[in-house]
């Protein structure tokens, strides 16, 4: 694949429908559109969140959303709230280049550190982060209330 024929861009509300198709395509989740539509207004209204879109002939085929985070005990970072490449385009590269689009915003925000949590059970993600140079630093339980 060209890198000439990926397009990276900032999604706009007009993308929810694709941001929802694409997000209907990861293991254990369900979006409908109004949500996500109300979700992606919220996100992006908000300076300290960003989402890039890949795009080939104009059909959206990857996002990744990002955040910036503060925590009284560490350092700033940005973390990957979320990141779905169309299993049609998987293994392409597109979602390294969604990463670096990312980071370059984190850079941007001057904040070097990029976070991403996986569940213990995608070991396809946790190859391909640790391909680009991510280093797994914990284990952790999430609990909701």
């Amino acid at each position: 694949m060209k890198d000439t024929e990926i397009v990276i861009r900032t999604a706009t509300i007009e993308d929810s429908k694709s941001i929802c198709d694409l997000a209907n395509e990861l293991d254990g989740y369900f979006s409908n559109f109004k949500l996500i539509n109300d979700r992606l207004k919220a996100i992006l209204s908000n300076p300290q969140h960003c989402i890039f879109l890949a795009e080939k002939e104009n059909e959206v085929i990857g996002w990744i959303h990002g955040c910036y985070i503060l925590r009284v005990e560490s350092d700033p970072f940005v973390e990957i709230g979320g990141m779905v490449v169309s299993s049609e385009y998987r293994r392409k590269g597109i979602g390294k280049k969604l990463v670096f689009e990312l980071q370059n915003w984190s850079e941007k925000h001057a904040v070097s550190k990029l976070r991403v949590r996986c569940n213990v059970n995608r070991l396809d993600a946790h190859n391909f982060y640790e391909n680009l140079k991510f280093i797994e630093t914990k284990t952790q339980k999430v609990f909701d209330k």
